[in-house]
């Protein structure tokens, strides 16, 4: 292997730990749940698939896990334990950043 594709090699990995570091930074956002109303809180992406979690001093923390274009799965970590939420979220169709989930009539947004 020459110098010069070692070199590149190490760029290309550099490059991508640094975009995927940037990536799971917490970002600030409002944030919207059914049972908890509006509040102010941290978002961060868990994955390229549009996974996240939300959480905020004060609230539960709560994580989305996209399974599929449009479709997730909600955990809310009460504590020391993660809850599943009941039912499939579905991405809304009004709003993109908000999720529903049709069995249990509840709403997670995040802008």
């Amino acid at each position: 292997m020459t110098l010069g594709k070692l070199l590149f090699g190490g760029s290309v990995c550099a490059a991508t730990f640094l975009a995927l570091s940037v990536s799971a930074e917490a970002k600030r956002a409002r944030c919207f749940t059914s049972d908890d109303g509006y509040f102010p809180c941290s978002y961060r992406a868990i994955d390229g698939a549009g996974s996240f979690r939300i959480s905020a001093p004060g609230y539960p923390t709560y994580v989305l896990e996209v399974d599929g274009p449009g479709f997730a799965y909600g955990y809310v970590n009460l504590g020391r334990r993660n809850v599943p939420l009941p039912g499939q979220f579905v991405r809304s169709r009004d709003d993109g950043a908000c999720w529903n989930n049709p069995q249990t009539n509840t709403k997670l947004c995040t802008w």
